[in-house]
Formats: structure tokens, sequence, C-alpha cells
């Protein structure tokens, strides 16, 4: 079992940045595909990145690309998403989530995942 808790949302003016970390209690860590997504009011879940267990390719969505970067700490077993150049449409909810599968094409979708944090708030303020 992993448990996953998202930090470091908040409002920021368009234009800035913010760092968001997920802690993960699990042992093995080191051994899950990680990602991101987010969702805003009333839209589905999206993907926003993902980071191969084995440090391989990272995938971004093309929405985020040159933007966010996605990286993990595997001793500290924390994965984190550092958001620059923010613009109002990246406000929403943003959560990680944890697979123990590989997908040969990347792991982009919600049903691909095992385990979810609670999610965390991001407001871009134009």
């Amino acid at each position: 079992q992993v448990q996953l808790v998202e930090s470091g949302g908040g409002l920021v003016q368009a234009g800035g940045s913010l760092r968001l970390s997920c802690a993960s209690s699990g042992r093995t860590f080191s051994s899950y595909n990680m990602g991101w997504f987010r969702q805003a009011p009333g839209q589905e879940r999206e993907f926003v990145a993902a980071s191969r267990w084995s440090g391989g390719p990272l995938y971004y969505a093309d929405s985020v690309k040159g933007r966010f970067t996605i990286s993990r700490d595997n001793g500290k077993m924390t994965m984190y998403l550092q958001m620059n150049s923010l613009k109002p449409e990246d406000t929403a909810v943003y959560y990680c989530a944890a697979s123990t599968k590989t997908y040969l094409s990347g792991n982009y979708y919600p049903h691909q995942y095992d385990y979810w944090g609670q999610g965390t708030q991001v407001t871009v303020s134009s």
C-alpha cells in the first residue's frame, strides 16, 4: 500500500512559479511509475506529466511542455513538479499518482494508476 501526500499549491499571479511535492509513505517508491494529473471544475482529470520508475523518458502534456518539469528523489521518496510561466488555464486541483504497471507508450491515463493523493489546489490569477 502506498500513501501519497501533495503539497506546495497556492495562489500565484500569471507568469509566476510554484513547485509541487508528492511525498510517499511506501518503501518501494523507486519501483513505481509516477504521474501528475490535474482537474479543473467541471472538467475531467487530465494528464500533466509522468516519470518512469527506471529513470527513463519523461512525459509531458503538450499544454505544459517547456514550462513544467517533473522530477523525483527516490531517496526522499518524493516527486516534484516545477511549474514556471504559469497561466490562468493552469488553475486546477493537482494530483499525484503511482502506478505499478509500465505501459510502453507511457502512463498517460488515470485508470493506469493504482494510488492517488488527495490533491492540492493551484490558482493562477490573471
